[in-house]
């Protein structure tokens, strides 16, 4: 994969909107698009900063909640495609390597471990138990292809969903490395292209004074393991209030220049 596929450039803008995790809450979403949509203009970017995909109990809801919004989005004269952009979470990263599970050397384990991180969720929207998964595993490379087959196939049978999928960015970052937009973390001590799953699972260490990262003034994430709440900082934003999680699904503007113009939630 290219960096062009790997990572969204936003255009120059005065204004760049990010919603934080949604994790399956697909009512918090429509609610928030009701407010978002009053307030986005054309020439706004729009980033989601992954884990639409969740604990909650809806997830292919709130995966149909997003792209009925974007299109509702780019309908609007002056809006146009390149505006609107969807991160990788965790559980999007999850999805994408369970349906390779039978690629794994230890499918069990990773499955397991998965179940613990929120993926039953996303596989009952699709159709799919983690028990069904055990079971194929118990019976080979054979049964668990034919099991992530199905489940491909429950994706595909949404329309957009994988679409969706195929389309996350890793990151995105404005044109004049003002503004970098994360999920969980970011690795201060590597480039962008080789960050790797810091991207999903990093971030402890974010919200550290001294924390900066290349030229860019202000780093926004959009989920926090830790469930600590938002918190804006002098180089660094988290936006997370905790949805999926008993939290609201929140939203912030951010200035050409890092600033927090405006926050919302749901």
């Amino acid at each position: 994969m290219s960096d062009d596929q790997k990572f969204a450039i936003l255009h120059p803008t005065e204004r760049c909107w990010a919603v934080a995790a949604v994790h399956g809450e697909a009512a918090r979403l429509r609610e928030l698009h009701g407010r978002l949509g009053q307030r986005f203009r054309p020439g706004d970017n729009l980033i989601y900063l992954g884990n639409v995909l969740g604990r909650g109990a809806h997830i292919a809801e709130t995966v149909d909640e997003a792209l009925s919004f974007r299109r509702s989005v780019l309908a609007r004269p002056g809006v146009f495609a390149d505006d609107i952009h969807f991160l990788r979470g965790a559980q999007e990263e999850m999805w994408h390597k369970l349906l390779q599970i039978q690629f794994a050397r230890n499918p069990a384990e990773i499955l397991r471990w998965m179940s613990d991180q929120g993926i039953g969720a996303t596989l009952a929207a699709y159709g799919g138990r983690i028990e069904d998964g055990l079971d194929a595993g118990m019976q080979g490379a054979v049964a668990l292809t034919a099991w992530t087959s199905r489940l491909r196939a429950a994706m595909r049978g949404r329309q957009g969903h994988n679409a969706f999928m195929s389309a996350l960015r890793r990151a995105a970052f404005t044109a004049d490395d003002t503004l970098l937009f994360v999920h969980a973390g970011i690795d201060p001590d590597r480039p962008l292209s080789e960050q790797a799953d810091s991207f999903w699972w990093g971030g402890y260490d974010f919200e550290r004074a001294d924390f900066r990262y290349g030229s860019f003034r202000r780093v926004v994430r959009g989920f926090d393991s830790r469930n600590r709440g938002v918190e804006i900082g002098s180089v660094t934003a988290t936006i997370d209030g905790g949805c999926g999680q008993g939290g609201p699904l929140v939203a912030a503007c951010f200035g050409a220049g890092g600033e927090v113009l405006e926050m919302i939630e749901a």
